[in-house]
């Protein structure tokens, strides 16, 4: 394992980002490509489902097993396979090839199916096809020039009555933050709504590893008028 200090990766990874000038989540492959298999290389990769994603099944009941489950920029794929244990029938894609064979390699009887995409050029055979879309972390890694073109993209992956469950750091200003990750401010967040999605719950958490950060999980619904 590697005994890079937190502050080095995070100083490696804004530079990745200044250099990324292709894609605005380019640098995202080389971050998983240079690890070189090393998991503590990839700051968000805890091995283990995220607990507001834990939290959230606790309440929940499978009443149909066709239900769909799409994982965005899924990473090293846990949040996919509690998903996927959970009973949904699951779609987890990233943008680094790196990520989605790793995720290959840790779950080799896996259900998920595990692909490469882009968010910011989705699938169109993905239009409103799924039950419950997560968002863990994702629109937050996105510089804010591309946000809004997220956001519209996430919104219409959800099926109509299916869900959105957003996790994620929080601004309480609309000052442009620095980064990455750049946090959501309220503003960002109420796009979400003009997308077609309403607001069924929310609330705040302290995250271990980031005390001083604030941090939302928001469930949205789209709603079909």
């Amino acid at each position: 394992m590697s005994l890079v200090p937190p502050n080095d990766i995070r100083q490696k990874i804004r530079e990745m980002v200044e250099n990324s000038q292709s894609h605005p989540t380019a640098w995202f492959e080389t971050l998983y490509a240079e690890s070189q298999g090393d998991p503590s290389l990839i700051p968000w990769a805890t091995l283990a489902t995220h607990p507001q994603l834990e939290k959230w099944l606790e309440n929940q009941a499978i009443e149909d097993n066709n239900q769909t489950a799409l994982v965005l920029g899924c990473g090293l794929g846990d949040d996919a396979e509690a998903l996927a244990d959970f009973g949904f029938q699951v779609t987890a894609f990233d943008i680094s090839p790196t990520a989605i064979a790793w995720c290959r390699q840790r779950f080799p009887n896996s259900q998920v199916n595990y692909t490469v995409a882009d968010l910011l050029d989705p699938d169109p055979n993905w239009l409103e096809k799924f039950d419950f879309v997560l968002e863990s972390r994702i629109t937050q890694s996105m510089p804010l020039e591309v946000r809004s073109q997220a956001i519209k993209a996430i919104a219409n992956l959800v099926a109509p009555h299916g869900i959105l469950l957003l996790i994620t750091r929080f601004r309480d200003t609309e000052a442009a933050p620095e980064g990455p990750p750049w946090p959501l401010s309220e503003a960002e967040l109420s796009a979400f709504k003009t997308c077609g999605l309403t607001e069924i719950n929310r609330h705040k958490f302290v995250a271990e590893n980031r005390p001083d950060a604030q941090q939302l999980c928001i469930e949205y619904r789209k709603d079909v008028f």
